[in-house]
Parts: C-alpha cells; structure tokens; sequence
C-alpha cells in the first residue's frame, strides 16, 4: 500500500504540473518567480504538490488530508499577497496595529487545522494538542529550510523515506515531494509557500500517525526549537536587509 501512494502521488503530482503549465491560469507572468541567483523559475511545482498531497492524505486519513490542503491553501495566499516582514514578532506587532498580513493567516489558518486534524487523529486530549503541534510545526519547519533550491522538498524526501515503515502517509508525503525534487533542483520551479507548506504538514501528519505520545514530545520539541530559531534568523536578516537599504540611501544622497 504505501508503494501505492508514493507512486500515486508522485504521477498526480506530475500531471498537475503538466496541467497548469499547459493552460498558466491568469497568464504566465503570474506563475513566474525570481530566485535567489536571479533566475526565472515556474510556480506550478508548488500547487500541484500540495493539491496531490492532500488528495493522497485524505484517501488514507481524511483528517491530514484537510490540514494539507489548508496549509496549501495559507501558503498560496502568502505566495500571492505575501509582504516583506519576516518572523512571527513582526507579523504579531502588524497584527496588533490591526492589520492582518499574511504571514498571520498562514500562522492562524495552518495552527487550527493541525489542531483540528490532531484531535480526529488521537484519541486522548493531551495526544490531540500534542498532534496538532506536530502537523502545524512541521509545516512550518519545511517552509523555514526553503531557502535554496531542493532544500525543503529534499528534507521531506529524507524524513518521509525514514519514516514510511510506520506510516502510509510518509510515503504519501515522499511521492508528492520527489516528483518535484528534480525540477527544484535544476532551477526550473520552486514549490513556494503553497508546497512547502503542504508537504510538511503531510509530514507532520506521518509523524503523528506513526508515533505515541513519547515520540510526540520529541518531536513538538524539536519543531518548537526550529520555530524559534527559525524566527531569529528571519529577524537578523531582515534587520541586515534594512541597514543595507539605509546603506544605500545614505550613499545616494
């Protein structure tokens, strides 16, 4: 069965692509980034990861494939309205002031449905936060290692592999992601917030099917520890990005 889903995903996930890349729903501009080297790079990796992994999630547990198509859901709305502040200190102050940015929906939006998912996939109360956790957090941590090309859909690939032997959705989690990894790698797609969101919280989903309740301590703890370190490099560079600016303006004047 789980060869099933890996290779299930994996097809829907390369149809998908085909699919937008042939019709680019609102144009072609639309569905082009730049990346880090200044190369231009197709967004359809992105949606047709997270949509395969959330009809590959929902087939063998409905719950995850909810939060997955949530997630996909938040992250294509940042990679479509997304803004430059980065870190949850920055969008919590913006939310306060009573703005709601992105960043915000995708913290809110992704958080309620792993919790949602959790409780439908533990029985005990404190198993059910401790799901949520998991699902929301390894969303997260997916979407914090795509800085580069491959990175992110390269770690769901190495944790799922390392985690199928427990949970069908791992290898639900490892067909969506190494059907992208190739194009990611060679610079010509990216999955974005939409993909990187998704695949993990598939991933997190696989850990919370495959895991007790000490194996969910271990790894709240871990996601937890990324989030805050996540954070604090988002606000180093985001402060080097700002004086850098300022940098430039002194010396124009």
């Amino acid at each position: 069965m789980r060869g099933t889903s890996l290779g299930v995903t994996a097809a829907l996930t390369r149809v998908g692509m085909a699919a937008l890349r042939a019709t680019a729903p609102g144009g072609r501009e639309r569905w082009e980034r730049t990346n880090y080297a200044d190369r231009t790079v197709e967004l359809y990796a992105g949606p047709a990861s997270a949509l395969a992994a959330a009809l590959g999630a929902w087939r063998v547990r409905p719950a995850a494939g909810v939060a997955v198509a949530v997630a996909g859901l938040c992250g294509a709305y940042d990679d479509v309205a997304g803004d430059h502040r980065r870190g949850f200190r920055a969008h919590m102050a913006a939310l306060r002031d009573g703005e709601v940015t992105s960043g915000a929906v995708k913290l809110f939006g992704i958080s309620a449905a792993g919790l949602v998912a959790g409780a439908l996939m533990k029985e005990r109360v404190v198993d059910k936060v401790l799901a949520g956790v998991v699902i929301a957090g390894a969303a997260h941590f997916v979407n914090l290692v795509d800085v580069r090309p491959g990175r992110a859909a390269g770690a769901v690939v190495a944790l799922g592999l390392a985690g199928m032997g427990r949970s069908e959705l791992a290898a639900v989690a490892v067909g969506a992601a190494g059907a992208v990894l190739p194009d990611d790698l060679g610079e010509r797609a990216m999955i974005g917030d939409a993909g990187a969101h998704a695949l993990g919280a598939a991933l997190g989903a696989a850990v919370v099917e495959g895991n007790g309740r000490v194996g969910l301590v271990a790894h709240v703890a871990a996601v937890v520890a990324a989030a805050v370190c996540g954070d604090a490099v988002s606000r180093v560079s985001a402060e080097g990005t700002f004086r850098s600016a300022q940098a430039s303006c002194h010396s124009c004047e």
